[in-house]
């Protein structure tokens, strides 16, 4: 009879939907913002992205589930930059009520040059080209270089927090372990790179996504695109990548994971060069593919870019 009481208790009834309710709802922009999320909310978080696995959040194109997602999520957490402007407007349209955490707050981002695009105007079959002049805009591909991951780990777990007080001591214990070993594996990256020459630290990548990994570990990255997969690289652009890419020597040339292979296969018939793998910029791979953790993302690119570098037979 004590057991039944204690089982049937109204007082612990009431407990447990009470502590249910402390799992706040958090919503990723990108898949390895989610990711980063996940090991510092564990499962005291429902963790949700909007662009998945293998999913380009340059161009991405939300359904209406995706906004009604934001509407009742504690945090959103966006990479900011410019990266994903679709989000803004659904932040706007789908009445969140929640923090925003910009992870690259705090970051003094690059400046790159952005490509020259199309406009279209008045409707179909009235597209003219306006030949935009160059502009610098903000690199937002921050996470490519390990050192500044640890801003976004900050901003992460700062926004956790101020969601879920008191979750803090999980959050902030998370988080400490989890930057110790990004700053592991950040010492690893130099310690591979290291193991090529200098004069042939150069890769052909689909975009421009590599800009940080190529200041922070001295590697040298050429793009036909910009900073956006978006961007359509000219002719005259092409034809000069290619030039130069036999002028240099150059044997490291990737796809990436959700970019348009057309040009990257033109620049390899070209230059009689193999494309030497798949390498993970923007988004992770699926759970049973080889980039399924941000961290895995920076083995498997490694794994991959240094022996392409050195010209090691594939």
């Amino acid at each position: 009879m004590l057991r039944r009481a204690i089982l049937f208790s109204p007082a612990l009834l009431l407990i447990r939907p009470a502590h249910a309710q402390q799992r706040p709802s958090v919503t990723a922009s990108f898949s390895i913002l989610a990711d980063m999320t996940r090991q510092i909310g564990g499962e005291r978080i429902a963790l949700r992205a909007i662009a998945g696995p293998d999913q380009d959040a340059h161009g991405f194109q939300p359904k209406p589930s995706d906004a009604a997602a934001l509407t009742n999520a504690a945090v959103v957490i966006r990479n900011g930059l410019g990266f994903e402007g679709w989000l803004d407007r659904m932040i706007r349209s789908s009445g969140f009520k929640g923090a925003l955490v910009t992870a690259t707050d705090g970051i003094t981002p690059r400046m790159m040059q952005a490509h020259h695009h199309g406009h279209d105007h008045g409707g179909a079959g009235r597209r003219h080209n306006h030949s935009v002049g160059p502009r610098q805009v903000p690199d937002p591909h921050g996470w490519q270089d390990l050192g500044l991951a640890q801003h976004y780990i900050r901003n992460i777990t700062g926004g956790l927090v101020a969601a879920d007080p008191a979750g803090e001591a999980l959050y902030r214990r998370n988080a400490e372990a989890y930057a110790a070993r990004l700053a592991a594996l950040d010492q690893w990256v130099r310690a591979e790179i290291a193991k090529v020459p200098a004069a042939r630290r150069k890769i052909v990548t689909s975009h421009d996504a590599f800009g940080y990994f190529g200041e922070a570990y001295g590697v040298r990255f050429l793009a036909p695109q910009g900073v956006s997969t978006e961007a359509e690289p000219s002719a005259a652009e092409v034809g000069r990548l290619i030039r130069q890419i036999k002028a240099e020597n150059i044997t490291a040339l990737f796809m990436e994971n959700m970019t348009n292979p057309a040009t990257l296969q033109r620049i390899a018939q070209e230059t009689g060069l193999r494309v030497r793998g798949r390498l993970y910029a923007d988004a992770l791979s699926a759970e049973t593919g080889p980039a399924p953790t941000y961290e895995a993302m920076f083995r498997h690119n490694l794994s991959l870019m240094v022996p392409a570098m050195r010209g090691d037979a594939p």
